[in-house]
C-alpha cells in the first residue's frame, strides 16, 4: 500500500541533508546504534545525492546513492522514521532512486547484515528482496564477525 500523502524530492542542501539523516537515524537505534558508523552516514549525506520523503513538508525518510563504479551505484544508507514504517514509504524511496539510477548505471547494490543474526536485519533483507534485489555474496569479515556483510544487487538494464 503506497502512502499518497508522501512527496519525495532530491535534496541539494548538504547541511539540511546531514540534519535530516541525523534526525531519522537517531530514531532507529536498532539499525544505527554504533555512533561512529552513524556519524559516517550523517557526514556522507553532505556529498551524496539524497532523496527525502516528506509528509506536509516534514522529513520522514531518506535514501542516498553512492557511485561505486561506472556501471554500479550503491544505496549507502536509507531510513524511515519508525512511526512511518510499513506504509510503502521505503518502496517509494527505492522507486525514485531507481528511476534516477537507471539513466546512469546497470546495477544497484546495497550492503546489510546477513540473515540469521538480528531480526531487524532479516526484515531489511526481505524488504530489499521485495523491491527487486537479490542476494549476491556474503563477506563474513568485511565489517566484523558479529556482522557478516551481505551484498544484494538489482539489475537496472544496460
Amino acid at each position: 500500500m503506497m502512502n499518497t500523502d508522501v512527496t519525495i524530492e532530491l535534496s541539494q542542501n548538504s547541511l539540511a541533508n546531514s540534519q535530516i539523516v541525523q534526525n531519522i537515524l537517531s530514531d532507529l537505534p536498532e539499525w544505527f546504534g554504533l555512533p561512529e558508523s552513524t556519524q559516517s552516514y550523517v557526514d556522507e549525506a553532505k556529498s551524496l545525492p539524497l532523496w527525502v520523503a516528506k509528509i506536509q513538508g516534514k522529513p520522514i525518510g531518506f535514501i542516498d546513492l553512492n557511485e561505486t563504479s561506472s556501471g554500479t551505484a550503491e544505496i549507502s544508507c536509507m531510513g524511515v522514521l519508525k512511526q512511518h514504517q510499513h506504509l510503502g514509504i521505503g518502496t517509494q524511496l527505492v522507486a525514485e532512486l531507481t528511476k534516477f539510477a537507471k539513466t546512469r548505471y546497470q546495477y544497484l547494490q546495497v550492503k546489510t547484515v546477513d540473515e540469521g543474526h538480528y531480526r531487524q536485519y532479516d526484515d531489511t533483507i526481505r524488504f530489499y528482496e521485495s523491491v527487486g534485489f537479490t542476494r549476491l555474496e556474503v563477506f563474513p569479515h568485511l565489517w566484523d564477525e558479529w556482522n557478516p556483510c551481505l551484498i544484494m544487487v538489482k539489475y537496472l538494464g544496460s
